[in-house]
């Protein structure tokens, strides 16, 4: 795996430990070596995802709509920001950048671009990873439904497996990496 797309919110939560999750992630993943791609932002999770990213030497891709420019503050410090037209070429351009996907809190935007990146996986498009970081509970009512879905039959157990649940955010990483390397055939690198 060379890069990976970070879903989260472009607000800060009320909580002070989802910006600290959101800092550790972006360690972690510059730490790894890893290109970061995500939604283009300088505030809330994103800004500080991204922030964390940099200051550990990462490379960092930013990829925003126009509309959202002045909203989300693009980030102007990043490897690479590009500006679209639209939240489905936002989507698509980070979904062709990345190798995986990681999905942080967040809010209905946040769970747009899972959901999207999940499709594609259920509808093989892709075969990349999707995997949700459920940092303190915040995504067990959402993983609850995922389940009663599955048990409805609404979702097949085979796609309900795609979406990969941790809480820690070393291990989930870790996860990821395997998955994107055993998907290619490859071993992990050292």
């Amino acid at each position: 795996m060379r890069s990976l797309c970070v879903f989260c919110g472009a607000n800060s939560g009320d909580d002070p430990t989802y910006l600290a999750l959101a800092r550790r992630v972006g360690t972690l993943i510059a730490g790894r070596g890893l290109t970061l791609v995500y939604g283009g932002g300088r505030v809330g999770l994103m800004g500080a995802l991204a922030d964390a990213a940099l200051s550990a030497n990462g490379r960092v891709i930013g990829v925003i709509p126009r509309l959202l420019m002045d909203r989300e503050a693009g980030h102007a410090d990043l490897s690479e920001l590009h500006i679209v037209e639209t939240l489905s070429q936002r989507k698509l351009l980070m979904g062709e950048l990345s190798d995986a996907f990681l999905t942080l809190p967040g809010g209905i935007g946040t769970l747009d671009e899972l959901f999207e990146a999940w499709t594609w996986t259920q509808l093989d498009l892709h075969d990349k990873p999707c995997a949700l970081l459920n940092h303190e509970g915040y995504f067990d009512a959402l993983i609850g439904f995922l389940d009663q879905a599955t048990q409805a039959g609404f979702l097949r157990p085979r796609h309900r497996a795609a979406l990969h649940v941790g809480t820690d955010p070393a291990a989930l990483l870790d996860e990821l990496l395997q998955r994107v390397h055993r998907s290619a055939g490859q071993s992990i690198p050292a």
